[in-house]
């Protein structure tokens, strides 16, 4: 199906309608008369396509891959868990604090 964005040719874009440009009513007294004549008048229907940019395919792959990989690394979860239990991790104030700071700068400006 072709649609006409750009206003121009036989079906321009926000044109106004009035009562004189309708088709006169059909006088055969069927109301099913207008139907019959709009689905005989109908072009016949073709499979529609749509076609991406490059770069939307590109995205797309992107984001198939990263739907591939999990939400949470199970593994780095574990070994901080395991550095939490035994004491082994440590914590760098001055980087938190740093961190913190920055983040306070872009919310703040």
């Amino acid at each position: 199906m072709a649609v006409n964005f750009s206003g121009i040719g036989n079906n321009p874009v926000n044109s106004p309608t009035t009562n004189t440009d309708k088709a006169p009513a059909s006088k055969s007294g069927n109301p099913s008369a207008p139907a019959e004549q709009a689905s005989r008048e109908a072009p016949a229907a073709r499979g529609e396509n749509v076609n991406l940019s490059k770069q939307a395919r590109e995205l797309r792959q992107m984001g198939d891959k990263l739907e591939s990989y999990p939400e949470v690394d199970d593994s780095r979860v574990e070994e901080i868990r395991a550095a939490l239990a035994d004491g082994s991790y440590k914590v760098d104030a001055e980087k938190v604090a740093q961190k913190m700071l920055e983040m306070d700068d872009s919310i703040f400006g």
